[in-house]
């Protein structure tokens, strides 16, 4: 059978190396198999024929070189765990479309992961569980507390989200959209979990300290996307011709584009490229900041670059096996991409090169918005409010803004269209909240973006939460003095939960603006996916998000909020509003203030095409997450509620809805992307 595309060329900077106990794995991992019931039970989907071709040795060996022959054994077991669940996942469940069954079988399986191994295991009733509770107690016997929790909870999400989103899409012949792929992709792939193995594999636990931070956060996603992409792009044949599978990175790229299947597994190796700049970027210029911000000694130093050296040694690795299993499209090696040739420069820093010959301008899409635009009744008092407490707050006037540009941007008239149910009193402090949020993203960009300023940024935002508490010191400036006003009159409401959540919230909103700073310090435009998971934190979606929960959300079950349907109805919120907005304000963001954190502009350079092109691909990613979340709220719809629940998340649905319809009615008719609102030089 012929390929259908020819294997693109792939970035990869790092030489593969093979373990010297590759025979010995080979052997052990072909008993334990049989003593499992993985190889010989009459209930097993791998022949011993299958089993040997895909040579999972191999692939423990080339991914961890280094690691000692008794340890070599069991991350082997946890490779063949890992993909005879995935090859019984789809015979069992995937073909038959078995979702019940599919979902019994999978809520068993952390049983066999106690965190606390004193917690003991039930009697294992088939191979999956019996293989799987061998070998977690293996390796967590020797790892932490914390390392457990972080592979379980890994595990899980593989499990219990990934194998069960890719069963939903078949059941729905649903071809996700491109950044739901992406999302979803990391669970359904397991990526996150083989960078926990990486850490045993090599007996360096990433001190749990700093696990949660950017720069180790960015390293395992970009990772995880690495392997996940390229194994779309291998697995491609298998899975698209021969397994009736839609769940593939290049299928996702041909249905969203229309491109032919060569075009797309190229976009794809693009995005595995972007993301490998992205990890090395974060290594080398990250690290060390978290390094210094954290005080770590030398030895959670070693044993963090010790975890970038097992997170590369398994890239190069994983991509040496998929060249030789039998289990993947690879009989015709990759070959250079001329259109990568003809392309120009590639490379960090040689974006810009690549651009110059196409247009700067470009006509604003159409825009789909499927939700009425209702007005608060009390605008005209909103509007008058506002005005006279940014010119309390020393705003108007300032060197930031003049009156001209306030009054053509109609801030009240953002908060009575985003907010037409609230009353007057919280329309009042929900427009002054954006007021703050639009006033100290001006600031930003005109004080330290500018002048490339991060010493003098991080100082700024250093001195925020303590104006979010009783006794807050004197402010310097109207950020300072704005956000202490704010934080007394909507603590005064709020719940003991949201008070805690809603200062976190409001500074992972202005916090995130400092890694656009280092865009621009770095001159660097943005790789595509980590600006997406970004703009949500630069648009504040969260800040959004929270006040909702403080006007309406307070009656819905917590556990209804981890749910996959309302995951996504936050994500694809988060999503569409900030990207929506990068239409609007590419002239006065790029043009006038010379930033590069524009999605636009992004894609642009991403995919080498005409900025019209860049727009309109913009425009249908948001389309898309739109579409994603209409379908989300439906399914909330059969959630089984209390009346007081039921009513309040409808609610909070509705209350989503008519922000974004309200966003988007404000956007069209604003002045703040005009130019006489921009920024005073």
């Amino acid at each position: 059978m012929s390929q259908p595309f020819e294997l693109p060329e792939f970035y990869m900077p790092y030489p593969a190396r093979l373990n010297p106990h590759v025979q010995s794995a080979r052997l052990h991992s072909r008993v334990w198999a049989q003593e499992m019931g993985i190889l010989g039970s009459e209930h097993s989907v791998w022949s011993e024929q299958m089993f040997d071709s895909m040579d999972l040795a191999l692939l423990s060996s080339y991914t961890h070189p280094e690691a000692l022959e008794p340890v070599l054994h069991t991350v082997t077991d946890w490779y063949v765990w890992v993909f005879y669940i995935d090859d019984h996942f789809l015979e069992v469940f995937k073909r038959g479309g078995d979702m019940a069954g599919a979902q019994a079988h999978l809520d068993r399986m952390p049983l066999f992961m106690p965190v606390e191994l004193r917690d003991g295991m039930p009697e294992p009733a088939n191979p999956v569980e019996r293989s799987l509770g061998d070998v977690w107690q293996r390796t967590a016997s020797v790892m932490s507390a914390a390392w457990r929790r972080r592979c379980h909870d890994s595990n899980r999400q593989y499990m219990e989200q990934g194998l069960i989103w890719e069963l939903a899409n078949i059941n729905q012949n649903r071809i996700a959209n491109p950044i739901e792929y992406m999302e979803n992709r990391r669970n359904a792939g397991g990526g996150r979990w083989s960078a926990a193995i990486v850490e045993y594999a090599i007996n360096a636990e990433v001190p749990e300290v700093v696990f949660g931070t950017r720069p180790i956060r960015v390293l395992t996603d970009t990772f995880a996307d690495q392997v996940h992409l390229r194994n779309d792009i291998f697995s491609y044949q298998r899975e698209i011709e021969e397994e009736d599978e839609i769940n593939n990175a290049v299928l996702v790229a041909e249905r969203f584009f229309g491109y032919p299947a060569q075009r797309c597994a190229e976009i794809v190796n693009d995005v595995i490229t972007s993301r490998a700049h992205q990890f090395e970027t974060t290594a080398l210029a990250e690290l060390p900041v978290l390094f210094e911000e954290f005080g770590l000694d030398p030895g959670d130093r070693a044993r963090i670059l010790g975890y970038v050296k097992g997170l590369q040694d398994w890239q190069a690795g994983g991509h040496e096996w998929h060249l030789q299993s039998s289990r993947y499209m690879n009989a015709q090696p990759p070959r250079p991409s001329l259109r990568r040739f003809l392309a120009g420069p590639t490379g960090l820093g040689t974006s810009a090169a690549r651009i110059t010959s196409f247009q700067q301008t470009f006509t604003r899409p159409d825009i789909v918005m499927p939700f009425a635009v209702r007005e608060n009744p009390h605008e005209h008092a909103a509007r008058e409010h506002v005005t006279a407490w940014a010119q309390r707050m020393r705003m108007i006037d300032s060197i930031i803004w003049d009156e001209r540009g306030f009054g053509a941007a109609d801030y009240g008239l953002f908060a009575a269209l985003t907010h037409p149910d609230a009353d007057r009193e919280q329309l009042e402090l929900i427009a002054d909240w954006h007021v703050w949020g639009f006033y100290f993203d001006d600031l930003f960009a005109a004080e330290f973006k500018r002048s490339r300023n991060l010493a003098g940024a991080r100082a700024f935002l250093a001195r925020l939460p303590a104006f979010m508490t009783a006794s807050p010191p004197a402010p310097l400036n109207p950020v300072e003095r704005g956000l202490a006003d704010l934080w007394a009159r909507t603590s005064r409401m709020m719940s003991v939960a949201l008070l805690d959540r809603f200062p976190r919230a409001v500074m992972e909103f202005v916090g995130s603006w400092l890694w656009e700073l280092y865009n621009l310090i770095l001159d660097r435009t943005p790789d595509p996916v980590d600006y997406i998971e970004m703009r949500r934190r630069t648009g504040g979606a969260e800040f959004s998000i929270t006040l909702a929960a403080h006007l309406l959300a307070e009656h819905i079950p917590a556990k209804v909020f981890t749910t996959p349907p309302m995951r996504a109805l936050a994500l694809t919120f988060a999503d569409i509003g900030p990207l929506r907005n990068d239409l609007f304000s590419y002239e006065k963001e790029i043009e006038r203030e010379f930033d590069i954190n524009n999605g636009v502009l992004v894609i642009q350079r991403f995919l080498g095409c005409g900025l019209q092109h860049a727009a309109d691909v913009l425009n249908d990613l948001t389309s898309a997450r739109l579409a994603q979340f209409q379908l989300a709220a439906t399914e909330l719809a059969t959630f089984t509620l209390d009346t007081q629940a039921e009513r309040a998340l409808g609610n909070y649905v509705r209350y989503l809805q008519h922000w974004m319809a309200g966003d988007l009615a404000w956007s069209l008719v604003t002045g703040r992307y005009e130019s006489h609102s921009v920024v005073r030089r």
